[in-house]
């Protein structure tokens, strides 16, 4: 549970962990209005610490824990459930397990979800929306990062198209402008290369209309200002204005030697990485101008945040969408959630669930039966197959991941491979779950109208007793011999099963 609700503390914290630089924001709420109290940024560069086959680079990992510490410190009095911490694409790169990951959340103390490429375009698109007006127009939302370009489509708070490619201001940098050299060779080859990134999207957005395109976060409002300060306008960016500011920094000739107002030191580096990709996105999208927002990827998280504060969880929907999508029978579902959720309540202090657990098992009994659209043989198989590929806007890479294991676990073999990343105590709780949706699967078999007998569970360490009204568990043999097997499959989860 949350340790207050947003009426006793009114703030919010939304913690961006980009490929090039990490960014807290603390707003509060007034009046359903966000309000903005304080902002930290620092570079990082993470992205420049990724090793292909290796751990990252230590003296990067360690710039980015200092960093975390300190983020850490400022939100020290907000409540964990007000706070939203996300990694980008950077995180998604990185290649050695959980290892920075984790040693991300203990110099943070918070949980870090990595953002699948999708739900972060759903994001940037929400924070831009709100940082704009509620427009019934189309507008096209493009978003230059450290790691990573999103492009979405969308009128007024809904995206209804995104896409994130692996395009960002930091690779594009290091691979076409590593020696710091700048040149009209090397911005051609970076252009065409970033064209071909961008054509297959550019295609699927043929036909569609859009009253304006708008550009968000780093390079985006970099280049903007630069053009306004360098070469006058209002602010908007153009195709004439990326070409004179390219034709600069090819007479300049070298990273150090730039010299533009309104460009910041630490943006030197990568500047013309993404410069190279904004003029390529013009190319191929055929846009003729391009205005700017404040919003971005940080607001889309408060506001994201702010809903699910108000039981208007983004989740639920992608849950229930899916659910729909595969002709899950609801009336089943509902009755294992009823089971389910009666056992969760009567073990949750004795194994410390949170709420946040029970809302994995409610999802996990939404999805349980999915894979029966594939084919009933293995169907838990292909269930976690769809689930974890799935698109589902609101939810981090490890949520799906933790659901899809979920779903492969809730009935067969009691492998439990889809927890190991996990840490020890964290584990154990997955584990638990997943024992309190097999057995109410177990008790739901019969699929009939007349629901099981409220059961009694008591819990003392890793034996669960489950007492059934007098007389009901002999005279259902079916249930009986399947609990039984339960007990053995759950004895290698080091969970022992006792039924009366």
């Amino acid at each position: 549970m949350c340790a207050s609700t947003p009426e006793q503390s009114p703030h919010l914290a939304a913690v961006d962990l980009g490929s090039n630089s990490f960014h807290l924001v603390v707003a509060e709420q007034r009046e359903g209005e966000l309000v903005l109290l304080d902002r930290i940024r620092e570079r990082i560069g993470l992205a420049e610490g990724l090793n292909e086959n290796g751990p990252m680079v230590e003296e990067v990992a360690e710039r980015a824990l200092k960093c975390l510490r300190r983020f850490g410190e400022r939100l020290s009095d907000i409540p964990s459930c007000q706070v939203r911490c996300v990694g980008t694409a950077a995180f998604r790169d990185v290649n050695d397990g959980r290892s920075f990951l984790t040693r991300a959340e203990e110099s943070l103390g918070h949980e870090i979800e990595t953002l699948p490429g999708k739900e972060e375009a759903r994001l940037i698109y929400l924070g831009v929306a709100h940082s704009l007006g509620d427009d019934s127009a189309g507008r096209l939302v493009i978003d230059i990062g450290g790691g990573s370009t999103e492009i979405i489509l969308g009128s007024q708070f809904e995206s209804r198209e995104g896409s994130s490619l692996p395009l960002g201001c930091v690779y594009q940098s290091k691979r076409f402008f590593d020696g710091g050299e700048l040149n009209r060779r090397a911005f051609r080859k970076a252009i065409l290369a970033a064209r071909l990134e961008i054509a297959p999207v550019a295609e699927s957005l043929v036909g569609s209309k859009w009253k304006q395109c708008i550009g968000a976060s780093g390079t985006v409002t970099s280049v903007a200002e630069v053009l306004r300060q360098n070469y006058g306008g209002d602010g908007t960016i153009t195709s004439s204005g990326l070409d004179a500011l390219i034709n600069d920094l090819c007479k300049m000739g070298d990273v150090q030697e730039i010299t533009l107002a309104g460009l910041r030191e630490d943006r030197k580096g990568v500047v013309a990485g993404g410069l190279s990709i904004l003029r390529a996105l013009f190319d191929e999208l055929e846009l003729e101008v391009m205005g700017t927002a404040k919003g971005a990827l940080r607001e889309g998280l408060l506001y994201d945040l702010m809903g699910r504060l108000r039981h208007e969880d983004v989740r639920h929907r992608s849950v229930s969408a899916l659910a729909r999508r595969f002709s899950v029978s609801e009336s089943h579902a509902d009755a294992v959630r009823q089971t389910a959720d009666s056992l969760f309540d009567q073990v949750r202090k004795s194994w410390s669930l949170k709420r946040r657990h029970k809302r994995l098992l409610d999802w996990a009994v939404d999805l349980a039966e999915v894979g029966m659209a594939v084919s009933f043989s293995g169907y838990h198989h292909h269930g976690a197959y769809l689930v974890a590929n799935a698109d589902m806007p609101g939810f981090s890479s490890e949520r799906r991941d933790l659901l899809a294991g979920l779903v492969r676990f809730h009935r067969r073999r009691t492998r439990s491979e889809a927890f190991d990343s996990l840490p020890k105590a964290a584990q154990t709780k997955m584990l638990r779950i997943a024992a309190i949706l097999r057995i109410a699967h177990r008790l739901n078999r019969a699929r009939s109208a007349s629901a099981p007998p409220n059961v009694q569970a008591t819990v003392d360490e890793a034996l669960l007793s489950l007492k059934f009204p007098a007389g009901w568990l002999e005279a259902s043999p079916l249930i009986q011999e399947d609990l039984l097997q339960e007990a053995q499959h759950l004895m290698l989860w080091d969970i022992r099963l006792e039924a009366g």
